[in-house]
């Protein structure tokens, strides 16, 4: 196993981490699964209050005498949380499940705006973390992100975080918080948790067969997860990647690089297949957007290359899992920045490198997620906001 420095945890981290959302049915796999993380080196496990089970699975686990050997990091669900009492309620039943009297990381689950964070703050988080702290209750505390780019530097920047987890893998490289948002926390000190390192396992299992043919003819003896990883153990600024591992064999196969792919152990001809295997996965049709945000900022909020690498990973995927990635990435937060508040002003097309006619492809991402479905959402989201 290979580790990775992080001062501010007092210890290195594995560069391989247990994600605890995804167990096999029955404890006694669950266990096994655990106990092979351990024996293979890892030693960060990550749960939350959300998954169901999760916490009191690991909690057994660990009182089994494995509580000093992990660094455990699990979430506060602020989208639940109404007053600082449901901090209080939430945090004790954490551990209570999980049957431990610290938490080593704890992470302000799924914030995707600087509103959604000023919120939590408004109802005294920062108070009510200083004490948990205080008390040794959180060694750590950090969020998990899921919205757009600069609403992640953003919240970086409106405390005083000790770590992050952000979504990255090859093929969202520019989404999210992405290679950009990553160098920027990097630059802060702060380690970074890597979650959805395969896209929920469609980069392992639901690869396209032109993208599969990419990689079998670049490397037949790796497998397409391997392929995932190694992408990420290859950034020096990734302290630990998080794998749902439920069965065996994934251990085996993904410890099986985390010791020999260190960073810049990659060639520019390996990363170039990277490339090759984005673009087939794209497929026909997908809009030819780099990611490179020249085009921003848009007068209106629109947050274009979100917008537009959803459209492409929804081709590759199903409309079902595009929409909620749109709803998810553009409109669930605190401003709005989905492609229909464009007003067709053109500021955008003159800075696009690639001379992309950006109004009319936003419009045919309105056409694909803008529907029913998407109004629907929305609507009840402004009614759930104007309920808090």
């Amino acid at each position: 196993m290979q580790y990775r420095e992080a001062k501010v945890f007092g210890k290195d981290v594995s560069v391989l981490g247990l994600g605890c959302m995804r167990f096999p049915r029955g404890k006694t796999a669950a266990h096994a699964i655990m106990q092979a993380s351990l024996d293979a080196g890892i030693n960060y496990f990550d749960t939350a209050y959300v998954y169901p089970g999760s916490e009191e699975t690991v909690g057994e686990f660990l009182a089994q005498g494995h509580r000093d050997e992990v660094i455990l990091a699990t979430k506060l669900p602020h989208y639940l949380c109404k007053s600082a009492a449901d901090f209080d309620r939430i945090f004790e039943e954490e551990l209570k499940r999980l049957q431990t009297d610290y938490v080593d990381c704890y992470l302000i689950h799924m914030l995707a705006s600087p509103d959604q964070w000023q919120r939590v703050v408004d109802l005294g988080i920062e108070d009510w973390t200083a004490r948990r702290k205080e008390a040794g209750q959180i060694r750590h505390i950090g969020f998990s992100f899921h919205g757009a780019n600069a609403d992640f530097k953003e919240i970086l920047d409106a405390y005083d975080w000790e770590f992050t987890q952000i979504q990255l893998n090859y093929f969202d490289a520019h989404a999210q918080a992405g290679l950009d948002g990553m160098r920027y926390a990097a630059e802060k000190g702060l380690p970074i948790i890597v979650m959805e390192p395969l896209r929920g396992g469609t980069l392992a299992n639901k690869l396209s067969p032109d993208a599969q043919k990419v990689f079998d003819e670049a490397g037949p003896d790796l497998s397409y997860a391997q392929w995932g990883l190694q992408w990420l153990y290859n950034i020096p600024e990734v302290t630990c990647v998080l794998s749902g591992m439920n069965e065996m064999q994934q251990i085996i196969e993904n410890v099986a690089l985390a010791d020999l792919v260190t960073p810049g152990t990659l060639s520019g001809e390996t990363l170039e297949v990277y490339e090759r295997a984005v673009q087939a996965i794209r497929g026909e049709g997908a809009i030819g957007c780099t990611g490179c945000h020249y085009c921003e900022p848009c007068p209106k909020g629109v947050d274009i290359p979100t917008c537009f690498h959803i459209y492409n990973s929804g081709l590759s995927t199903s409309w079902f899992a595009g929409e909620y990635d749109y709803i998810q990435n553009t409109s669930l937060g605190g401003k709005p920045t989905n492609a229909g508040r464009c007003v067709q002003c053109g500021s955008c097309e003159p800075k696009c490198p690639q001379q992309l006619p950006i109004r009319e492809l936003l419009q045919t991402v309105v056409k694909r997620y803008e529907g029913i479905p998407y109004k629907v959402a929305t609507s009840v989201k402004r009614r759930v906001m104007h309920q808090n």
